[in-house]
C-alpha cells in the first residue's frame, strides 16, 4: 500500500511540474500569429 500511495504522489507532482513547463513554452495567439503586413489569414 506504501508503494501504490508513494506512486500516486509522484504521478501528482510530475503532473504538476509538467503543467508549468508547459504553460510556459506557450504563446497567446496574438503574438504566434502576426506578420509584418497586418494580413490576417482565413
Amino acid at each position: 500500500m506504501k508503494a501504490f500511495l508513494a506512486s500516486v504522489i509522484a504521478l501528482v507532482v510530475i503532473a504538476v511540474g509538467a503543467n508549468f513547463v508547459l504553460k510556459g513554452m506557450q504563446k497567446p495567439a496574438e503574438s504566434a500569429y502576426t506578420s509584418p503586413t497586418g494580413a490576417r489569414p482565413n
